[in-house]
C-alpha cells in the first residue's frame, strides 16, 4: 500500500500571466482565494510566488508577508512553500527575501540549466547561501530537480552538511532546455535517489497529468498548477489551478489512493509543526 498522497498546487509562478490564462492570481487575495480553492480540492501545499499588481513577479517580503497572511486566513491548514527561484535573473538577495518570514518550507535548485532561452543559474555559492539562509531561518528545503545532475548535486550538498536529511526531491520534467517528461526519465531520477527519501513530480504543459498518473501509481507525490500547465486537456484552458488539483484527486481515488490529510502531509514530508 502506498503512503496518502500529497498534492502541491503551483497557482502563479513567475511566467505565465493573465493575457495566457485569465485565471492566473497575482494579488493577496486573488492568490487566497486560489489556495482556498485547491485545499477544498485535495491540495495540501501551495507552492508559492507573489506578484506585483500588474503581474511583475517580485520576491519582495512584504508582498509575500501580505499573501501569506491572506493565504492562512483563508485556509489556515494549508503548507505554505516559498519560491527561492523567483524569476530569472534575479540575485540570491532578491531570491531568498521571503525567508526572512522563517516560513515552513520552501524551494531548492541545485543546479544551472537552460530555461527556455534564457538560463536559470544556480551556481554552488548561490545554492549554499540559500540553504545557509534558509537553515537559519527552520525552514525545511524541497530539492527542485530540472535535470539529473541536480541529484548530484544535492546529495554532495548533503554529506557537507549544507542541506539537512532526509531529502526531499521534486523532479520538474519538460521545461524547454532540461530534462524532458517521460516516464522513463521520472523512473531514473527516482532510482537514484536515497532510499529514505521523499519525491514528487512537476510535469510542464502537456507532460503534466500523464506524470501525475505515473507518480500516484509509483508511490510518489504530484505537484500541478497555472505555473506549470495552463490547460485542462488539449486547447482547454484551466478555470484555475484548483481544476487541475481536481483532475489529480480524481486520478488517486481511481487507483484506491487516499490523499492526505493536512497532518499526514507534514508527517509524510518532515516538516515542523504548524
Amino acid at each position: 500500500m502506498h503512503e496518502p498522497l500529497v498534492i502541491t498546487a503551483a497557482i502563479c509562478g513567475a511566467e505565465v500571466t493573465k493575457a495566457d490564462n485569465p485565471a492566473v492570481p497575482y494579488t493577496a487575495q486573488e492568490l487566497a482565494a486560489e489556495a482556498e480553492r485547491c485545499f477544498a480540492e485535495g491540495a495540501r501545499v501551495i507552492h508559492l510566488h507573489v506578484r506585483r499588481p500588474d503581474g511583475t513577479p517580485t520576491q519582495d517580503r512584504e508582498t509575500f508577508a501580505a499573501a501569506m497572511a491572506e493565504i492562512r486566513r483563508r485556509a489556515p491548514e494549508v503548507i505554505v512553500q516559498v519560491s527561492t527561484g523567483g524569476a530569472v535573473g534575479m540575485t540570491v538577495e532578491q531570491r531568498t527575501g521571503p525567508l526572512d518570514l522563517a516560513p515552513e518550507f520552501c524551494t531548492l535548485t541545485t543546479g544551472t540549466c537552460n530555461f527556455g532561452d534564457e538560463v536559470f543559474e544556480n551556481t554552488f555559492p548561490m545554492i549554499r547561501a540559500i540553504a545557509e539562509k534558509a537553515r537559519a531561518a527552520g525552514t525545511r528545503m524541497e530539492i527542485e530537480v530540472f535535470d539529473a545532475g541536480f541529484i548530484d548535486n544535492a546529495l554532495l550538498l548533503a554529506r557537507k552538511g549544507v542541506i539537512p536529511e532526509p531529502l526531499h526531491f521534486d523532479f520538474v520534467l519538460g521545461v524547454p532546455g532540461a530534462m524532458t517528461g517521460t516516464e522513463d526519465r521520472l523512473d531514473f531520477l527516482r532510482s537514484t535517489i536515497p532510499a529514505d527519501a521523499t519525491w514528487m513530480v512537476a510535469g510542464v504543459g502537456r507532460f503534466e497529468l500523464p506524470l501525475a498518473q505515473a507518480a500516484i501509481a509509483r508511490g510518489g507525490h504530484v505537484r500541478v498548477g497555472l505555473e506549470d500547465n495552463l490547460y485542462v486537456s488539449k486547447g482547454v484552458l484551466a478555470q484555475g489551478s484548483w481544476e487541475l488539483v481536481r483532475a489529480v484527486a480524481a486520478m488517486a481515488r481511481e487507483a484506491g489512493r487516499p490523499l492526505a490529510t493536512p497532518a499526514q502531509a507534514r508527517r509524510i514530508l518532515n516538516l515542523r509543526a504548524a
